[in-house]
């Protein structure tokens, strides 16, 4: 044994030796090889990602640190860590949140339209600000300045110019974009182009919809039924889905969506739109089940894009700005779907003038 071994050292003489029941000073800080036991056993690799987990990251920055310092486990656990969840949300302030923004987007379609305007495009510089924080963790740098301006183009271009012009300004914002990315990271040029265009067209694009909606006479109308739709999608689903919910839909995204709260979803939507378009806009009964329907499963599949796209990110909120919610993306992941939906169907069983 060497003499510089701690549990070692020099043969004692005479009144020094110590006893043998001594304790060694460096016990505290060796354990030998032998002792050391596996105290949990090891569990197969699960098919997909546990999105209920307790190690499941609960927001955008806390992705970042897992993706540098590897995924949380038992005996990493930072201390004062706990894991968040839909059932541990604020509900009084997620009521208090969806309402004033139900009001705000109400108000500004009846008293004077032109603030919706303002209120689609405060949304999608906000979605854009939150796609563009969640898309770093993949080491994309999609350019703030130039997405965020390309996105109020598109949305005065829809209001002004109509649908020819919104697909205009998605080309020019995405160009934009790159061009702006040149300057400073060509090597990353691909990545920063990809993430440019996901955010350019799922956000800004999308919600222009909102704006060709509205521009008729009784685009106010549009809107609210297109609305009214989705609310009805998301209360008859989660209502199906309580009381019925036995079959998964898509358990590797969405665990707690089922194909009973599906039907569910269906069924009120178009139930509530049949009444909603006859008495507002004047539609058949049957083609407002149809708007109902497809609304519906449009909005399903947003909810699941936006599912699939915060797993792949690891993040479970694009961000914790509305108190209750998440980020705003979170709240406009099933109307994104919805309104391109409604304003192609609309402009067939309603068109207007």
């Amino acid at each position: 044994m060497s003499y510089l071994d701690p549990r070692g050292g020099q043969p004692a003489a005479g009144d020094r030796s110590s006893p043998a029941d001594e304790p060694s000073p460096y016990a505290a800080y060796w354990v030998p090889a032998e002792e050391i036991e596996t105290t949990e056993p090891a569990e197969a690799e699960p098919a997909g990602p546990a999105w209920n987990a307790p190690t499941a990251a609960t927001s955008t920055a806390e992705a970042e640190y897992e993706l540098i310092t590897g995924p949380t486990t038992p005996g990493r656990r930072r201390a004062g860590h706990r894991s968040g969840g839909r059932a541990g949300r604020n509900l009084p302030a997620a009521i208090a949140v969806g309402l004033s923004l139900g009001l705000l987007v109400l108000a500004s379609l009846v008293i004077w339209k032109p603030a919706f305007l303002a209120v689609i495009a405060v949304a999608a510089s906000v979605g854009i600000w939150e796609m563009a924080r969640a898309m770093r963790i993949t080491g994309a740098r999609p350019p703030l300045l130039p997405l965020i301006g390309g996105g109020l183009v598109i949305t005065v271009l829809g209001w002004r110019y109509g649908e020819d012009a919104v697909v205009l300004g998605l080309v020019v914002t995405v160009l934009s974009a790159v061009v702006w990315r040149l300057a400073d990271r060509p090597r990353e040029i691909r990545r920063d182009f990809t993430a440019s265009l996901l955010i350019t067209a799922y956000v800004p694009f999308l919600l222009s919809f909102g704006i060709l909606l509205s521009v008729p006479e009784d685009g106010h109308w549009r809107v609210l039924a297109t609305l009214v739709a989705v609310i009805l999608s998301d209360t008859g689903g989660y209502a199906a889905g309580v009381f019925l919910g036995k079959h998964p839909m898509a358990p590797t995204i969405s665990p707690k969506k089922s194909w009973e709260g599906f039907g569910g979803s269906v069924v009120a939507a178009a139930a509530g739109s049949a009444v909603v378009l006859y008495l507002w806009l004047d539609v058949a009964f049957y083609w407002g089940l149809l708007f109902g329907a497809a609304i519906a499963v449009v909005a399903v599949l947003g909810d699941l894009a936006e599912s699939m796209l915060k797993r792949d990110l690891r993040i479970k909120d694009m961000s914790q700005l509305l108190p209750g919610h998440g980020g705003l993306m979170d709240r406009l992941d099933s109307i994104l779907f919805a309104v391109p939906t409604a304003y192609l169907l609309l402009t067939l069983i309603a068109p207007p003038g």
